[in-house]
């Protein structure tokens, strides 16, 4: 074993003496042409970033060295450039990619969740791309805020009397307690303390705007009692969170909305409505989703929605409701550091102007027309799938007997009606081998595709595949079975 050991450290140290210098490394004829198209400061930092490595894939390597990357590599000069030459592109190449999206899941929280519609892109672009009147009165001809460009439709189309945005729901629920409870309590049904995305919990927000949560009533039934014998002379604030993620169903109560705001606004407190969701449009899918509208005729000071989710527009959080608890989140020190970026409120302000026509939001924003697209729509995309995979001219192409169309369901996603199934429609593509490479050859082609799979197929959905991609999926697709 001591022999073995000194031979195995004879050869590590014969392949780190192998290995080439940064500077022989700089001098290759290649690594010129490398120097003439980045920043010799660049070049330098990948050339050393693929010795380092080398390096210690090396002295890592032990008893298995024989049968290293290390070990098997070449590590002459020459032989680094290419390494070098990869990392340096993939450096300036930007790190966002667009997807295809054949998951089924259409507000997929993992690939960006809602996409933007033309309008909003358009704003985008318009504020990226330019000076704009951002904070500034064309009018008035002095300085103005940035609020003003989104209240008015936002209280059009909510029927509130003042209105806010910031940069997610998280912030607007922070904001809302830390403005109107701070050093106070805030109750809240034990069964509303909810989870949202990434870890982040109900209590925990809470705790950071320097309120206090106590908690109300058991998992499944709350009422109106337990809160009345919960309220202290500590009570600011009474909040609602709604259930979006997830349901509580068979023996529940709540008490409703009117109940909470009588009882909150007889203490001279406040009333908190956390929607969530954000659900403006009238889809039979959202019947479910308690209406924002609702919301403010019930008694609500704050209800607060995603810009992101079931609205369909960018990141963002929404605070709408009584203009004196509005107002206190606008004056709160927390708003600055809170608030909404000029790109996502130029997107923000255009997709709230296409629900002030609400006959045509549906087919304008794309996440409710993927959500509401007659399953007729969707299969028909389906049959077009089918038709380019197993057109004749395509090279290659696939026989009719690998493929089949299936009845599936879609979702919503992002934490949005959590037990709603959206019939759909799917193409499956049987494959011989292994169905898991086939899945990461499509993330990691040009376009990346996103499938499930299921029993060693991999299922493409089509509820959130827009027409004009279908060329590019089928393409993709018949690339990587190739």
């Amino acid at each position: 074993m001591a022999e073995k050991g000194k031979r195995e450290d004879t050869q590590r140290g014969q392949r780190l003496r192998s290995l080439a210098a940064v500077d022989e490394v700089l001098r290759e004829p290649a690594a010129a042409e490398l120097l003439e198209r980045y920043p010799r400061e660049l070049v330098v930092d990948a050339v050393r970033a693929v010795i380092e490595r080398l390096r210690a894939d090396i002295l890592a390597a032990g008893a298995a060295a024989q049968s290293s990357a290390a070990q098997a590599a070449d590590l002459t000069p020459a032989a680094l450039v290419p390494w070098a030459a990869r990392l340096l592109e993939a450096a300036v190449t930007p790190s966002l990619r667009r997807v295809i999206n054949a998951t089924g899941v259409v507000v997929h929280t993992n690939l960006g969740r809602a996409l933007l519609p033309r309008e909003a892109v358009d704003a985008v672009v318009t504020a990226a791309s330019g000076y704009t009147d951002l904070e500034y009165s064309l009018a008035r001809g002095a300085r103005a805020s940035r609020q003003d460009h989104i209240h008015d439709v936002l209280c059009t189309v909510t029927g509130a009397e003042d209105a806010l945005a910031v940069n997610n729901n998280a912030a607007a629920v922070l904001l809302a307690l830390a403005a109107t409870a701070r050093g106070g309590e805030v109750l809240v049904a034990r069964g509303q303390l909810v989870e949202i995305g990434d870890g982040f919990r109900i209590p925990d927000i809470l705790r950071e705007s320097g309120a206090e949560l106590v908690e109300v009533g058991t998992t499944n039934r709350t009422y109106l009692k337990d809160f009345e014998k919960a309220w202290t002379a500590r009570t600011r604030a009474v909040m609602r969170v709604h259930t979006s993620n997830y349901r509580i169903v068979g023996f529940t109560a709540e008490p409703a909305l009117e109940q909470l705001a009588g009882l909150a606004h007889e203490h001279d407190a406040v009333l908190v409505d956390d929607l969530g969701s954000g659900a403006l449009a009238s889809l039979p899918l959202f019947a479910e989703e308690p209406a924002l509208k609702d919301s403010i005729a019930a008694g609500a000071d704050i209800v607060t929605f995603s810009g992101d989710k079931l609205l369909g527009g960018p990141q963002a959080g929404v605070a709408v409701g009584r203009a004196a608890a509005i107002d206190a989140m606008r004056r709160h020190p927390l708003a600055r550091a809170l608030r909404i970026d000029k790109l996502d409120l130029a997107a923000l302000d255009a997709v709230l102007r296409l629900y002030l026509d609400p006959a045509r939001v549906i087919d304008s924003v794309p996440t409710l027309a993927a959500l509401a697209a007659p399953l007729a729509d969707v299969r028909a995309r389906a049959e077009r799938l089918r038709d380019l995979l197993t057109s004749p001219g395509a090279a290659p192409t696939l026989s009719a007997d690998r493929i089949a169309l299936l009845d599936t369901v879609a979702r919503a996603g992002a934490g949005a009606l959590p037990v709603t199934e959206v019939p759909s429609i799917a193409v499956a593509v049987n494959v011989d081998g292994d169905a898991d490479g086939l899945a990461a050859s499509l993330r990691l082609g040009e376009p990346a595709v996103v499938c499930r799979l299921h029993d060693d197929r991999l299922l493409f959905d089509l509820r959130a595949v827009r027409d004009v991609e279908l060329d590019e999926l089928a393409g993709a697709v018949l690339a990587a079975l190739a």
